[in-house]
């Protein structure tokens, strides 16, 4: 079912609210207009949407909407995600530990969950976790229920980042909040019971462009990374606005309107604007050497399905060691709508396959 491409597998506050909205509201607007003047893919084909997913994935199209990111939808989420954050202590798994660590200089504590499978042993490996939500969206509080899971099947301490949202804080600020995570990871891995030579960073969307831009800064700042799982990340603030993709491609999970809204406001400028910070955007960082192995899966209906394989391209350029799979048929984030498709159990299997193979190398 999955297509795996080992080409590339061992190539060496209230008014902080508003003014954000504001500032959201407008970026997309300009990446609007820039939109209008580039055209779609010229290898965009006459297919229906629904034709390029696969046939085991339809179902699961019935429970999606298509996704209208605009100032009502980040209030919506604000209040889900304070009430999700209000009810976490409540409701959270047997031996998952909430903890507040000192954030980035000048900023806000960043909330951390921890779950140690094994708290009586030392030297564990750990994978650091970001959640996803389009730079704009999603909480840590989302991902309680997926660690005891996650840790058992990969057999290592799992920290999941409360990192903050754009637009009320943009780029540098995100990335900042899982940059300490990793580093009080580093500083206090003897009491955690970690070993810092095994650490690994991650996430799924938005999660895995989160990790791939940390995992740029760890290599910048010389903090050891021991892998990077990057499950469909969104990479490229381009896609959608100064280049478009066909028409069947992002029709379904997260399309081109909702990548301009996202990019627009974690840059605070307008997506596929020239120059962006340094670091911002993975795929235009001109410089991947020295980047640690990565697995990189994504679908083939997915809006990311271009800049990922772009991405996997360059960083085996580099000298990175890179796993690609491709799930033919699948769009983004599909796991969630066909949870027991076997696309879902082998693209699943997959990526924690490769996680526990980076974190235990002796493991066959």
């Amino acid at each position: 079912m999955i297509a795996r491409s080992h080409w590339l597998r061992w190539v060496s506050t209230a008014g902080a609210f508003v003014a954000g909205l504001a500032m959201a509201s407008g970026c997309a607007a300009a990446a609007h207009q820039d939109l209008t003047s580039a055209p779609r893919s010229s290898a965009e084909a006459p297919v229906r949407p629904e034709d390029a997913i696969a046939p085991e994935l339809r179902a699961g199209l019935a429970t999606r909407t298509p996704a209208q990111l605009d100032g009502q939808w980040l209030e919506q989420n604000r209040r889900r995600r304070a009430q999700a954050m209000a009810a976490l202590t409540a409701s959270i798994p047997e031996g998952v530990e909430v903890r507040s660590i000192p954030g980035p200089a000048g900023a806000p504590d960043v909330t951390v969950l921890i779950l140690d499978p094994h708290p009586d042993r030392d030297d564990e490996p750990a994978f650091l976790f970001m959640h996803g939500g389009g730079f704009v969206g999603g909480s840590v509080a989302q991902t309680a229920p997926r660690l005891p899971g996650l840790a058992r099947a990969c057999d290592c301490v799992v920290i999941s980042v409360g990192y903050r949202l754009a637009p009320e804080t943009p780029f540098p600020g995100p990335m900042e909040d899982n940059f300490a995570a990793l580093s009080w990871l580093h500083q206090n891995a003897a009491a955690l019971g970690v070993d810092p030579d095994r650490i690994a960073v991650g996430g799924g969307s938005a999660g895995g462009g989160h990790a791939a831009q940390l995992a740029i800064a760890a290599r910048d700042r010389g903090v050891p990374v021991r892998f990077q799982l990057l499950i469909y990340p969104m990479l490229d603030d381009r896609t959608g606005s100064t280049r478009r993709v066909p028409g069947h491609i992002g029709h379904f999970g997260w399309n081109e309107a909702s990548n301009r809204f996202g990019w627009s406001a974690y840059l605070g400028r307008p997506a596929g604007s020239d120059d962006p910070p340094h670091g911002a955007v993975p795929a235009r960082v001109e410089d991947l050497s020295g980047l640690p192995p990565a697995w990189i899966g994504v679908g083939s209906a997915d809006l990311f399905f271009a800049e990922n394989l772009e991405y996997a391209r360059r960083l085996g350029e580099a000298g990175a060691m890179v796993e690609v799979v491709v799930v033919p048929g699948a769009y983004h984030a599909f796991e969630g709508d066909s949870p027991d498709s076997r696309a879902t159990i082998e693209f699943t299997n997959s990526w924690q396959n490769a996680l526990r193979r980076a974190l235990h190398p002796e493991t066959p």
